[in-house]
């Protein structure tokens, strides 16, 4: 059996990136996988025929409750439920504090925490009626170690392992978990944008020596959220390649 045979999925950011191999590989492993996107209608469609026939994307922006509320309503519909939530969601400017805006700091607040927030309430509520489901939160090593990150980034993504304890202390009790996912540098990732110097230092203290892959991310998601992986909640879990 697959490890995600007969769940519903619902992925944000699904588009591209991490966001798109999680999607990729939780289909694989049978669940049914919808994900949300905001701009790159191209990407959106090449991942969804990845998907299969019951793969589904919605162009709604995190930060939108209503729209949030309303889609979440339209899956439940459509599949009775929705078992595992993967807020991938997120933006970053890589910029120094002196040169960060205020307007800068509050979009990456928004869609990376409030974003999380807003798509965790939307699908709780189904959750805790049936009284099942898995939230998983996609954090950052940024937001775990004192690392050379932009300071908004590594602010929202603390935030989110933060707010990732708390609530799986407050939904634990109707059978709900919820897990919180850190990577390091990824492929095609943050590390895109990353000066070299700083990218040759980041190298030197990862001990495999080398940025991670969206595919071995998403493969070690899929087993977070299986039922293989049930007595883990409340958890930060850093895949980094051994960064010391």
């Amino acid at each position: 059996m697959k490890l995600l045979e007969g769940k519903r999925a619902l992925i944000t950011g699904g588009a591209r990136g991490l966001g798109s191999g999680i999607s990729r590989v939780f289909a694989e492993q049978g669940a049914r996988v919808a994900f949300t996107y905001t701009r790159d209608e191209g990407a959106a469609e090449i991942t969804r025929r990845l998907l299969g026939p019951e793969g589904r994307s919605f162009r709604v922006s995190v930060t939108d409750a209503a729209m949030t509320a309303s889609m979440v309503d339209e899956l439940e519909k459509a599949w009775g439920a929705i078992d595992i939530v993967v807020n991938n969601a997120g933006v970053t400017h890589n910029l120094p504090l002196a040169l960060l805006e205020e307007e800068d700091f509050d979009r990456v607040m928004d869609v990376n925490v409030k974003g999380t927030f807003v798509t965790s309430k939307a699908v709780l509520r189904g959750m805790i009626r049936r009284k099942s489901g898995v939230i998983l939160n996609i954090g950052s090593l940024a937001g775990s170690r004192m690392i050379d990150a932009p300071i908004h980034y590594c602010t929202s993504k603390g935030a989110i392992q933060a707010m990732s304890e708390a609530m799986a202390k407050e939904v634990a009790r109707h059978g709900i978990r919820v897990i919180c996912l850190a990577p390091g540098l990824l492929e095609h990732g943050m590390g895109q944008n990353l000066p070299e110097h700083r990218l040759s230092d980041y190298l030197r203290h990862c001990s495999l020596g080398r940025v991670g892959t969206f595919d071995e991310v998403a493969r070690f998601a899929a087993f977070l959220v299986s039922d293989l992986n049930s007595y883990m909640t409340g958890e930060t879990i850093i895949v980094d390649g051994g960064v010391t």
